[in-house]
């Protein structure tokens, strides 16, 4: 379900790395042929590029984006030609930070990754920061975010169909239980969201409706205040339906006060090879206007360029 728009003839990796070099080369920079080699190739496409790149010029690519681009469009270059593993590891790595923290960023990254992108995610992020996801996350978080966290992003769940009824109709009524008493960051709530299988979760939550006549979701709204409470319930949206939770992040992005960039670019960017046909799709049901037009009406110059690009309403 991804949007990139990749020409049917992609030229060889060295010709692409010849072409971003002549993009700095010269008076100013080319942005625009940066944005037609770069958000016009997959993942292993752009590995295949810096590589070239850096036997030809011997410099790594991001280091020479990063001394000719600036701002909001640098970043959204930047993010998007990392490896998807490297880029998650980068942007987690970031969120245990003490000014760019966020539980958020951690819980979107650990719920709507399969296990095996998440397992890539914590093999990158030991290569780059010689340690562990897991204890930076755990000693940047305290209480029930912890108990939530670091069990989400260590987890590798099951991929499989297959689903257990019984099971899904024992858990659920554990699940209204613990909610009805609000023992919100119960460890047996705690253990079904973390270790479940997507598919195993899907079939306790549909119980959970069917049952006791109300979404999970709604019953843990008894608090609209509650951080934690809104990150459970997010977790549980990325987890089940992950469209949903980005189209309303894309939404509140893009509709507050003075765009919020930082959430705009990480979900283009770390969506536009996976889901982002379903979250426009989204998008538009929800908000009458394509995703398109929003972000059009919104940004501007080369940073609109490349979200158009990776959104795939851009020109190949």
């Amino acid at each position: 379900m991804a949007t990139l728009k990749v020409p049917a003839h992609v030229p060889a990796p060295s010709e692409d790395a010849e072409q971003l070099r002549k993009a700095f080369e010269g008076w100013g920079t080319n942005e625009q042929l940066i944005i037609d080699v770069l958000a016009h190739r997959n993942a292993a496409q752009r590995n295949l590029i810096r590589i070239s790149y850096g036997e030809a010029y011997g410099e790594d690519l991001l280091k020479s984006l990063d001394k000719e681009l600036s701002s909001d469009f640098e970043r959204a270059v930047l993010l998007f030609t990392l490896d998807p593993a490297e880029r998650d590891a980068y942007l987690a790595n970031e969120a245990t930070k003490r000014f760019t923290s966020s539980n958020w960023v951690l819980m979107e990254i650990a719920c709507t990754r399969s296990s095996y992108e998440l397992f890539n995610v914590r093999k990158a992020y030991h290569a780059r920061y010689k340690k562990s996801l897991e204890e930076d996350v755990a000693h940047h978080t305290t209480g029930d975010y912890r108990k939530l966290l670091v069990p989400l992003v260590s987890a590798f769940r099951y991929e499989g169909e297959e689903v257990n009824m019984t099971l899904a109709k024992s858990e659920a009524k554990i699940l209204r239980d613990k909610i009805s008493n609000k023992h919100y960051n119960d460890e047996e709530v705690i253990r079904i969201l973390t270790t479940r299988s997507k598919a195993q979760l899907n079939a306790t939550l549909n119980h959970y409706n069917t049952a006791f006549g109300n979404a999970i979701n709604k019953d843990l709204k008894a608090d609209p205040n509650d951080e934690f409470l809104k990150l459970l319930r997010a977790a549980i949206k990325c987890l089940t339906v992950p469209e949903k939770y980005f189209e309303k992040l894309l939404r509140q992005a893009i509709v507050k006060l003075g765009t919020d960039e930082s959430a705009l670019t990480r979900v283009v960017t770390t969506r536009a090879e996976v889901d982002m046909v379903r979250i426009k799709e989204e998008y538009q049901r929800r908000n009458s206007v394509t995703l398109e037009k929003a972000i059009a009406g919104d940004t501007s110059g080369d940073y609109e360029r490349m979200l158009l690009a990776l959104i795939g309403c851009g020109d190949v």
